[in-house]
């Protein structure tokens, strides 16, 4: 979905849900791979195509900004590499294979940052746990991007506080940048 705020009724719960993020990226990694693996051995020009690669990665390494700095950066490579993106709307088009082989590329960098901010989360669970907030909570979970970003941990009980476990926190997990 993206962005949403979602209530869970346990810390296992929130795990679970984690956990099945983590799998539906790791399925995507895999099928975008092998799409990406296809598409290079059977370009017409491989060449261009292992340039491109190499490219992609030095590129990936080097940006460290913020989204619209990367696209701009990102928008100028491809210009320069004298690419075919055409801007529409806003939208770019391109109709070569290397466009074909940079969208894939950089849907497998977005996947890996996702990956990893899931797996931080998880270890963020795991300190959440070791806290005991009790089983009289709910988790009200603010999902930025399909990433769990901040939680809300709200007694059950409407109205009361849990006189046991009083704590408030924002929880942060945000990609490693490449």
């Amino acid at each position: 979905m993206g962005t949403e705020i979602r209530t869970f009724y346990s810390l296992k719960e929130v795990a679970e849900y984690v956990a099945g993020q983590i799998d539906e990226y790791k399925s995507l990694y895999e099928d975008y791979s092998q799409w990406l693996g296809s598409l290079l051995r059977d370009s017409d020009d491989p060449g261009k195509l292992a340039a491109l690669k190499r490219d992609m990665q030095s590129s990936a390494k080097k940006n460290q900004g913020t989204k619209q700095a990367q696209r701009k950066s990102q928008d100028k490579s491809k210009n320069e590499q004298g690419s075919h993106w055409i801007e529409v709307g806003g939208t770019l088009l391109c109709s070569t294979e290397q466009g074909e082989a940079e969208i894939l590329f950089e849907a497998i960098e977005e996947i890996n940052r996702k990956t990893q901010s899931l797996e931080k989360f998880k270890s963020t669970l795991q300190q959440i746990e070791r806290i005991g907030p009790g089983k009289s909570v709910n988790y009200i979970t603010y999902i930025k991007d399909d990433i769990p970003d901040k939680i809300v941990i709200k007694s059950k009980i409407t109205g009361q506080t849990d006189e046991t476990f009083n704590f408030a926190a924002e929880f942060t997990a945000q990609g490693l940048e490449h």
